[in-house]
């Protein structure tokens, strides 16, 4: 039996020793080469920047197709409803650079609290500061982590390394976190609400005007997650008239944020342009290794790792 597969030229050296014998494989290296090798293929990994390049992949592709597996965590530019149409098990790279991207959100929290931002501005004046500008301590401070899966849970360990008090958000409100539908109530206990959940129709705008005031004055938002849970013109709002301390803004909504944007000059944020998943080195050899497990597994017919939930988005 050979089973075809789509897979990225870029990956080739380090797929290509993994894969089991009954996979034929055909390597893209062009959005072209991705659109014309999907029609016939069984299985796909076709991740492309912009990710818009994936969803006209699989668009592409024809009725044999079964398998997707991605390195991307959230599936939100995925078209879902051709996938489930199709019957189109996916499987997504949760985990796969968890470590860079709790480390970020960390670095968040930190710079908030010492105010690094304006460190750096001081030193690109060539300035010599007599007072720090940032005095928080983390230690004894409260951090809400909404979305505690496979990078929140890695997020709250480091925190509480630091002597955070962390409180996670999951849907099922397992392991004593807190449900889906009871942390708002909650804002005004925190000084750090961080963004780490999966991006679905349920988590757009999740932060909204109300949200923002019931977070302390003195609290940060840090998002590590994307940039549809805030609603901007709230967030600006808040952080004019100091209705929350600050922002620290991975993604944001839309990428690239354009230039004349009023986020760039909102007082108190930071925006570091969706860096976090790409602080590090180690993604796509992660990527080849999960595909590779998950294609031995494929080929025996026995059940794979990070199987996305289609209905739920992740």
């Amino acid at each position: 039996m050979t089973i075809t597969a789509v897979l990225p030229a870029i990956a080739r050296g380090l797929l290509e020793p993994l894969l089991p014998g009954e996979i034929e494989a055909r390597w893209f290296s062009s959005p072209a080469d991705a659109n014309a090798m999907i029609a016939d293929a069984e299985i796909a990994w076709v991740d492309m920047q912009p990710t818009s390049l994936v969803a006209d992949a699989i668009r592409s592709a024809g009725p044999r197709l079964k398998w997707v597996s991605t390195i991307y965590a959230g599936l939100d530019a995925f078209p879902l409803d051709r996938l489930k149409a199709g019957k189109v098990a996916v499987t997504n790279g949760a985990g796969i650079n968890a470590y860079a991207v709790a480390e970020y959100a960390v670095m968040g929290v930190l710079a908030g609290a010492k105010r690094f931002d304006e460190v750096i501005r001081a030193h690109d004046r060539h300035e010599w500061p007599k007072d720090a500008p940032g005095k928080i301590e983390l230690f004894e401070t409260r951090a809400l982590v909404i979305g505690y899966g496979a990078i929140g849970k890695l997020i709250g360990e480091r925190l509480e390394a630091f002597g955070v008090a962390v409180t996670g958000v999951t849907r099922s409100g397992r392991d004593g976190t807190l449900k889906s539908d009871a942390w708002q109530a909650t804002l005004n206990d925190y000084d750090w609400v961080i963004l780490a959940a999966p991006s679905t129709d349920a988590t757009k705008t999740m932060i909204g005007a109300d949200e923002l005031a019931t977070m302390k004055s003195s609290a940060w938002l840090i998002n590590i997650a994307r940039g549809d849970m805030i609603d901007d013109d709230a967030l600006i709002a808040a952080l004019k008239s100091g209705g929350i301390a600050g922002a620290f803004l991975d993604p944001t909504n839309p990428e690239p944020l354009p230039p004349e944007h009023p986020l760039w000059d909102a007082p108190n944020c930071m925006i570091t342009m969706h860096l976090s998943g790409r602080s590090q080195t180690k993604m796509f050899r992660r990527g080849a290794e999960l595909f590779a497990k998950n294609a031995q597994a494929y080929v025996a017919g026995e059940p794979m790792t990070n199987v996305v939930d289609l209905d739920a988005g992740y």
